[in-house]
């Protein structure tokens, strides 16, 4: 036999092999019964948001040990890690064949803080009103805990075949310090290692009344590098003003950040990103979308691109002026005056590049500037993998207009502590959610709806099967 015809031959057993394994696949999905499946995560939705893990102080341990009812109940090998007083991980395991690289489900245990008053009904009750259940956490992220857990719960029951390690990790401490997730980098390495993939929080798939459905794949975060100016001078009583007082000094520097324009740089993502939403955009801007890298060199429309603050972040390093601090009395001059900013850095920046630049800006050798938060460099994932492969064609088989892109994140998730493990990590909720709900977020009478979580169940089951059995 030739080399060309025994190629094909050898090429067209592979494709029969990996067909039959993919309709064995489907005959196993539609088998299951979601109707049962899908009412128990709704249930156990409603008894999670039960858990008050408002952090501070967290009570996470409570959380695990609910997950670990539900696993040992399954009989899914797991473990709880107490790390602190009452702040505990915990890790489940359902054991692939070995032959590809594991998938970790990770998700965060605690919530921020609540005032109930505000609350339609109690913050903890995980009440259903109108087809949604309200709790605080509904959206950031117990609803995506909880589907987490009843993939693995299926996948154990069900006995499906599995060619990687699935894992489940749930975390405390996400919302303020990172501690459970630093935790267990550092003392369980082993339980990470070799690790391919891992699905967390960070996507956002927002359902627009004009513009239809619109899947963010989170492939990259910002970094926080949150700086804090100091102005100092001579203080004095506020009857006689001291033009060069600290307070002054401050305000004048002040004025000069919050006018900066930072460079603007386009990463390849983000180019993916606005070529895949072209199609949302009028004709005319559709085009420049298109061709984005051509079309900022155009200054007006760059500045109509920047002036959204949906975009903006997304083309430069940030920097939002948070916090200031002077004296405590009206008719004091103090002679400290503080300021601080809430800095992000896109991947590829250089703190120490920002710093310097920052320094030209302030131009006052009287006020100090300083790092306050641990620095953590982003980082990104690409948006040519297995998996992400699996979310775009199974988010597109649920809804086949939606809009699937890979977006860059404003704000921070776990996944910057996990890439440079070697991890390829993605930011993805498997529940379609309006701006009003996404908005609910951190504030009063956060919730989800109840289809959404019943179909976010089968949504990500889906997803993870087809990527445990493929390369």
């Amino acid at each position: 036999m030739r080399v060309g015809a025994l190629a094909t031959l050898v090429s067209l057993t592979v494709l029969s092999v990996s067909l039959r394994g993919q309709t064995e696949l489907d005959a196993r999905l539609q088998s299951i019964p979601w109707e049962r499946y899908q009412g128990q995560a709704v249930r156990l939705l409603q008894e999670y948001l039960r858990i008050d893990t408002s952090n501070p102080p967290g009570n996470e341990q409570a959380a695990a040990e609910f997950f670990k009812r539900l696993f040992d109940e399954a009989g899914i090998p797991n473990t709880v890690y107490p790390y602190a007083p009452g702040r505990a991980n915990i890790y489940a395991l359902v054991k692939g064949d070995g032959t590809l690289r594991p998938l970790i489900l990770l998700n965060h245990t605690d919530v921020v803080r609540t005032e109930p008053h505000l609350w339609r009904v109690p913050p903890f009750s995980g009440e259903i009103v109108n087809g949604e259940i309200y709790g605080r956490g509904a959206v950031d992220m117990k609803d995506e805990g909880l589907i987490h857990a009843m993939v693995l719960l299926i996948a154990a029951r069900e006995r499906l075949p599995l060619k990687r390690d699935l894992i489940f990790l749930a975390t405390a401490d996400e919302e303020v310090g990172g501690t459970g997730s630093a935790w267990m980098i550092e003392n369980h390495p082993e339980l990470l290692r070799g690790t391919e993939y891992l699905i967390t929080e960070g996507g956002s798939n927002l359902v627009d009344p004009l513009d239809g459905t619109v899947y963010g794949i989170g492939v990259a975060e910002k970094a926080p590098f949150w700086i804090r100016l100091v102005a100092k001078g001579r203080g004095g009583h506020g009857s006689m003003p001291i033009p060069d007082s600290a307070p002054n000094r401050l305000i004048r520097a002040l004025q000069r950040v919050v006018n900066w324009q930072t460079p603007i740089r386009l990463l390849p993502g983000v180019e993916q990103f606005f070529h895949e939403v072209a199609r949302l955009q009028p004709e005319a801007r559709a085009r420049k979308f298109r061709n984005i890298p051509a079309a900022l060199k155009d200054p007006a429309f760059l500045k109509s691109l920047v002036e959204d603050e949906k975009y903006n972040y997304m083309l430069r390093d940030t920097v939002s002026l948070s916090i200031l601090k002077g004296s405590a009395q009206t008719n004091v001059i103090p002679e400290t005056a503080s300021a601080e900013f809430d800095v992000r850095l896109l991947p590829g920046s250089d703190p120490q590049e920002f710093l310097n630049a920052l320094r030209k800006i302030v131009a006052d050798d009287k006020i100090e500037i300083q790092p306050i938060n641990r620095y953590r460099a982003p980082s990104s994932s690409p948006a040519e993998t297995t998996l992400y492969r699996n979310i775009k064609a199974s988010v597109l088989k649920y809804n086949p207009r939606a809009l699937v892109a890979p977006t860059l994140n404003s704000g921070y998730t776990e996944s910057q502590m996990y890439r440079p493990l070697g991890i390829h990590c993605y930011g993805f909720a498997p529940v379609e959610i309006t701006p009003e709900i996404d908005a609910s977020q951190h504030a009063a009478n956060e919730r989800i709806p109840v289809e959404q979580v019943r179909r976010g169940v089968k949504l990500l089951y889906e997803i993870v099967a087809r990527t445990v059995n493929e390369p």
